[in-house]
């Protein structure tokens, strides 16, 4: 496999918070690169950005609360008016089930929220198939069709404003290679060409056009002897992807170039069409539990990195740029990253102590 060299850039990019006159008292005394905080801390949550009467809201729904146990698993939702820099309660998912590594994804305005899973006080695990479409003008929430497939730890791609493709995931025992689509328009489902590589759960990308790119992510490992017990390792490949407009049951993967250093699990990432690129923020090199605690027995520590190859559509001739992070910025425990004019934001997740947060924090890219 083809490993090119990243381009290093030497920058702290968490932007000092302003203060002085027309500064939102809420945000005077936040530290810097804190845009703004929820009303409380929550991890693994979906998050989406829409614009509600010409203002960028950012969106955060389910998740986990602080105490990260089976009784944390929330289904709460919350709203961020990004420039007030304030955040609220509202309305949760309807069915009140908490839920974890939930999906969302913008089309048409409103917001989707596929799948998760749920944690039983034995700790047993069941992936979630309900999708619901919310209206931010309205903030109410609509049952759609159900998943064919139920998944969590899924990454969600919107396509040309209509489609959500959700690659590979977890479902209830194990990772599958399933591509399920959403045709909000139809509200229906079809099935796309198959994640090519190992099917993972955790793992991370974004689409610009109909160019996707899918990265990292954790692989089951079959035991090595019979009735011992499989373990769970990093996978460090990223696989690119070309959608067909106008059959975009087709994706023509390809392997991609990868980030010399290991590719995050649970990072926060999207595609930035301005940059032509997908940028991927923080996460973790450990696999870990829901609770931050590795399946080594190790605890999970966040990169203080971003990463984003030069260019997806060509990703054979592109090195990969590294962006470091001020120390101890880093956080983990994500299932994406909002893109609002040209500034990265990440919602919740936990921090270098494995702390359950309720920071939206900003990351700038030079």
């Amino acid at each position: 496999m083809k490993r090119l060299l990243p381009l290093v850039l030497l920058a702290a990019c968490a932007p000092d918070t302003p203060d002085g006159a027309g500064t939102p008292e809420a945000v005077i005394g936040l530290p810097p690169g804190v845009h703004a905080r929820l009303p409380e801390p929550v991890s693994n949550n979906a998050v989406a950005l829409a614009s509600v009467d010409g203002r960028a809201m950012a969106y955060s729904f389910a998740g986990l609360h602080a105490g990260k146990t089976w009784e944390d698993v929330t289904a709460d939702a919350y709203a961020c008016d990004l420039e007030a820099r304030t955040c609220r309660d509202m309305s949760g998912l309807p069915d009140g089930v908490g839920r974890l590594a939930s999906v969302a994804a913008t089309v048409n305005g409103n917001v989707y929220v596929f799948g998760g899973y749920t944690v039983a006080e034995d700790g047993s695990e069941r992936s979630t198939q309900e999708v619901w479409r919310f209206e931010p003008a309205t903030e109410t929430y609509t049952r759609m069709a159900d998943m064919p497939v139920p998944v969590d730890d899924s990454v969600a791609l919107t396509f040309q404003d209509r489609y959500v493709f959700l690659v590979s995931g977890w479902h209830d025992t194990g990772n599958v290679a399933d591509v399920q689509v959403y045709d909000a328009r139809q509200n229906l489902w079809f099935t796309a060409t198959d994640y090519p590589g190992r099917p993972v759960f955790g793992h991370a990308g974004g689409i610009v056009g109909n160019s996707l790119l899918v990265c990292g992510g954790v692989e089951v490992v079959p035991p090595e002897t019979e009735g011992g017990r499989r373990s769970f390792r990093r996978y460090d490949v990223c696989w690119s992807g070309e959608i067909d407009p106008e059959a975009p049951w087709r994706i023509d993967w390809r392997v991609a170039p990868n980030h010399p250093g290991p590719m995050p699990y649970r990072a926060a990432a999207a595609g930035d069409p301005a940059r032509g690129t997908v940028v991927f923020a923080g996460g973790t090199d450990t696999p870990y539990n829901y609770d931050g605690m590795g399946y080594d027995g190790t605890p999970a520590l966040p990169l203080d990195q971003v990463i984003y190859p030069n260019d997806i559509a060509a990703p054979r001739q592109d090195a990969w740029r590294m962006v470091l992070r001020m120390p101890g910025s880093g956080t983990m425990d994500h299932r994406g990253l909002i893109v609002w004019h040209g500034r990265y934001f990440t919602i919740g997740g936990m921090d270098g102590e494995r702390n359950v947060i309720a920071d939206v924090r900003e990351i700038g890219i030079p």
